[in-house]
């Protein structure tokens, strides 16, 4: 049974930083790109980042590149969203998913799109104001 376990949303003021955690319980965590999504109220779930299984990839949603950093620590089973400069439009649900893609040098080409993904985390509230 795979779960996907975030953490570290949070209530916070435009500017300040955040970091989520995803836990994986993937025995072969290795096996999976992993992405984060986000859903705010009212509107689709979107694409935010993704990241290969090695780290030596990465792709952004362009609202916020330059400002969220993806990462993972294979050893824990973990990937990370660092958020910072956050502003009151990254206000969202954030979803941790993981697609069984075993290339660690490129991700699929249809990365951004959520049916890609084989499982999903619950999801941790991120809410900025302004």
């Amino acid at each position: 049974q795979v779960q996907l376990v975030e953490s570290g949303g949070g209530l916070l003021q435009a500017g300040a930083s955040l970091r989520l955690s995803c836990a994986a319980s993937i025995r072969t965590f290795e096996n999976y790109a992993m992405a984060w999504f986000r859903q705010a109220p009212g509107k689709e779930r979107d694409f935010v980042a993704a990241i290969t299984w090695s780290g030596g990839n990465t792709n952004y949603a362009d609202s916020v590149k330059g400002r969220f950093t993806i990462s993972r620590d294979n050893g824990k089973n973990s990937v990370y969203l660092q958020m910072n400069s956050l502003k009151p439009e990254d206000t969202a649900v954030y979803y941790c998913a993981a697609d069984l893609w075993r290339s660690g040098t490129y991700l699929r080409s249809t990365y951004s799109i959520e049916n890609e993904y084989d499982y999903w985390g619950q999801g941790t509230q991120v809410t900025v104001s302004s």
